[in-house]
């Protein structure tokens, strides 16, 4: 019997952190992956749990039986098995609600789906000692079974914190993660009913599995979320992916799809967003010549659309490095966002590392991996831009897709001031509009008057696609007279979380509207 409690205990524990993991998923693809977001489901879970402690070992005293304990881990695995699909209706219109900010819904929907979790991860926490007061038959030994027991089930949980991310939920899908465990976990139960009770008891709840079977089949083709447009949707490791048609528009949405990451549309190639934005930043250079512009480095290359208009106005003789975390996004690209061009380089994996151990040296380099809330701090920092300098060539620049708030905008300060240590030169411009602001970091002193310049010169070009003398003609008009002198971002200090999160939710609060990327 003792063998067999400590593989429940085990499997138990494996359960409830792949529970924690995939309710970070579930809640994210809807409500993002804030830090605001992880704090109330790890603490939440922490709640249930000791609520699940206090249960179990009074339970445990007054029905010390296997059975008694069998049957609770039975309720457990059934009810965790069948959370995600009794969210669906809540999650759905939650997604609705985030489309037009509704506050109301979206505060009451994100308490409702954490409130689904206090059954199952409550029940969960009653099987540890649970399982300790039916293994203690000698006292003096009660404190190695404990601690046995509570290391077998932290085992457990360690396990449960790596299946879930990357195997299952990239694989079958965040619904079916819950299914997988929670249908585990009640064959656990329902062996060790039929062991140490009989199997009368066991064929009692054989209806449990069977069910849990039946909604899962049925829900197997629905989407996520039925949000207008959508095309596709899929998960990976590190996203909830979703492409949209729009009026003609392609559209990649991630996670609580608020914001456009990629955009594609078969007859134009300005977006009147920061993607274009991203070729210009040379011309602050005095007397610029296209000609010059020969790599480019693009770091949250996404669906690849500022590799396409970057190639589309200097040709495929442009060399272009992009940095992509997820390689389902990267295939998404090629899927749906036609790209593919054979100047462009995809490099899988986390864009700071990889642009460290580059070779190359850039013209141009791009960073459009920040958006409220997922903006990486490791790429905010002192220590990130002088990586990035070392990568540019000496008349290269630095340019950034970060996003504000109307009257705030610590962000850009703390951003620019962090970049200004290192580069003589930062030209901020906002995007009519939007929420979104590119700032332009050059390797040596430069003017938006040599910007005026060129893009004078360049509009008499006839052979030059014009995408870039729109770009540049909209870059100037809306170029900002500077920024407020803040605080230096480091690798060892960098408070990006509590100043997105004061950001973001003092906006919403307010009722604002999505941010592009």
């Amino acid at each position: 019997m003792k063998r067999y409690l400590l593989f429940t205990v085990f499997v138990s524990g494996m359960t409830t952190l792949a529970a924690e993991l995939a309710a970070g998923r579930l809640i994210g693809n809807v409500f993002g992956t804030s830090n605001l977001v992880w704090a109330s489901i790890i603490g939440l879970i922490l709640i249930y749990l000791t609520l699940g402690y206090f249960l179990g070992g009074k339970w445990a005293d007054k029905n010390p039986t296997p059975q008694a304990m069998y049957r609770i881990l039975a309720w457990g695995a059934f009810t965790v098995g069948l959370v995600p699909y009794v969210a669906v209706p809540v999650l759905r219109s939650a997604a609705s609600a985030f489309e037009v900010l509704n506050v109301g819904i979206l505060a009451g929907s994100f308490i409702v789906v954490l409130v689904l979790f206090i059954v199952p991860i409550t029940l969960l926490g009653t099987i540890s000692p649970f399982a300790i007061r039916l293994s203690v038959d000698d006292a003096s030994k009660a404190g190695q079974i404990s601690g046995q027991i509570y290391a077998v089930s932290t085992l457990g949980s360690f396990i449960g914190t790596f299946i879930p991310t990357l195997l299952t939920i990239p694989t079958i899908g965040t619904r079916l993660t819950f299914a997988s465990f929670g249908m585990l976990l009640l064959v656990v139960a329902l062996v060790g009913l039929a062991r140490f009770a009989n199997t009368r008891e066991m064929l009692k709840l054989i209806w449990m599995p069977l069910l849990l079977a039946i909604i899962a089949i049925a829900f197997s083709n629905s989407a996520l979320k039925e949000n207008s447009g959508q095309v596709y949707e899929t998960e990976s490791e590190y996203n909830y992916i979703q492409v949209q048609e729009v009026n003609g528009y392609t559209l990649l949405r991630l996670n609580d799809g608020q914001g456009i990451h990629s955009i594609y549309h078969p007859d134009t190639l300005y977006y009147n967003g920061p993607w274009e934005e991203f070729m210009v930043g040379p011309y602050f250079y005095e007397n610029r010549s296209p000609d010059s512009i020969k790599h480019m480095a693009i770091i949250g290359l996404a669906a690849g659309t500022a590799a396409r208009q970057a190639t589309a106005v200097y040709g495929e003789d442009l060399q272009i490095d992009g940095y992509e975390l997820d390689p389902k996004i990267v295939q998404v690209g090629y899927d749906y966002f036609h790209m593919g061009s054979p100047n462009l380089n995809v490099i899988i994996g986390d864009g700071r590392l990889n642009l460290d151990r580059s070779a190359q040296k850039y013209d141009i380099i791009a960073v459009d991996a920040y958006r409220p809330p997922y903006i990486p701090p490791h790429m905010t920092t002192l220590e990130f831009f002088e990586v990035c300098a070392s990568h540019l060539a000496d008349d290269g620049v630095l340019t950034l897709n970060v996003g504000s708030t109307p009257g705030d905008r610590r962000l850009i300060d703390g951003l620019a001031t962090t970049m200004a240590q290192l580069f003589p030169s930062i030209h901020i411009m906002d995007i009519p509009g939007t929420l979104n602001t590119m700032i332009f970091a050059t390797k040596q002193p430069t003017t938006s008057e040599d910007f005026l310049n060129n893009l004078v010169h360049l509009a008499e070009d006839k052979e030059l696609n014009p995408l870039l003398v729109t770009t540049m003609s909209s870059t100037y008009t809306n170029l900002q007279p500077g920024y407020t002198t803040t605080t230096v971002f480091t690798d060892d200090r960098a408070p990006i979380e509590w100043i997105v999160n004061n950001m973001v939710v003092k906006f919403v609060l307010q009722g604002g509207l999505e941010f592009l990327q």
